[in-house]
């Protein structure tokens, strides 16, 4: 943000009023000149505490026998405010995406992988949307992220959105799932962010890799 200016009288007699009385120390003389006092750059960018990066997971180019996670590829790394909605406002929304298609922000240089060294001992949580139904909620989940409103923001590596053909899934990845409170908060803060009253549940990284039908809930708010 520009740094505030003082601009202070010239000399002893200048610093008065038309009622005679002085003005304050560091208060703004008028201008007789009829010109404003100078502004700092109106463009100044905003900066965000992280910079993020969208990351696209098309899946016209998945295969039965390419590794999983081998076709998401980085889009755009942002970290202002000014930068994220010009990106935001141009490209295409969840309910616009293909079905199959995979579209994550998560913190610049953490990819959103299981296998990043990051996200490898964490977990998520997971908001189901019907179909088209998700925009909202995938917006307000970013805007909450990048504008660090969660109190265990540290805690978070970023954000995904997938598209399927019934319905549409959001979830935000976490660092460590051992950190219990860290996660409870993560889930209950997001929720109140949401205003969602359904029950949502937090999976483990390891626990989803082994592909169990049975798979539980290690956490629910």
């Amino acid at each position: 943000m520009a740094e505030e200016h003082e601009t202070r009288p010239a000399s002893a007699g200048a610093g008065r009023g038309e009622d005679g009385d002085e003005r304050e120390e560091g208060e703004i003389a008028d201008d007789e000149s009829g010109h404003a006092p100078p502004q700092g750059n109106p463009a100044a960018p905003h900066p965000l505490e992280h910079a993020w990066t969208f990351w696209f997971d098309n899946p016209q180019g998945k295969s039965k026998q390419a590794a999983w996670g081998s076709s998401i590829r980085p889009i755009h790394t942002f970290a202002s405010v000014e930068d994220f909605w010009s990106l935001y406002n141009n490209i295409h929304h969840p309910s616009k995406l293909v079905v199959g298609a995979d579209f994550h922000c998560f913190k610049n240089k953490i990819e959103p992988k299981w296998e990043d060294p990051i996200c490898a001992n964490g977990g998520k949580w997971t908001i189901t949307c019907g179909r088209g139904k998700s925009d909202t909620v995938w917006l307000h989940t970013l805007l909450a992220m990048i504008g660090e409103q969660f109190d265990y923001g540290d805690e978070i590596c970023g954000a995904v959105v997938s598209v399927r053909g019934k319905q549409e899934r959001i979830a935000i990845w976490t660092k460590n799932a051992a950190n219990e409170a860290a996660q409870i908060s993560i889930g209950k803060q997001w929720k109140e962010f949401l205003d969602y009253k359904d029950s949502i549940g937090f999976i483990v990284h390891d626990d989803a890799k082994k592909m169990d039908k049975g798979l539980k809930n290690r956490y629910t708010v």
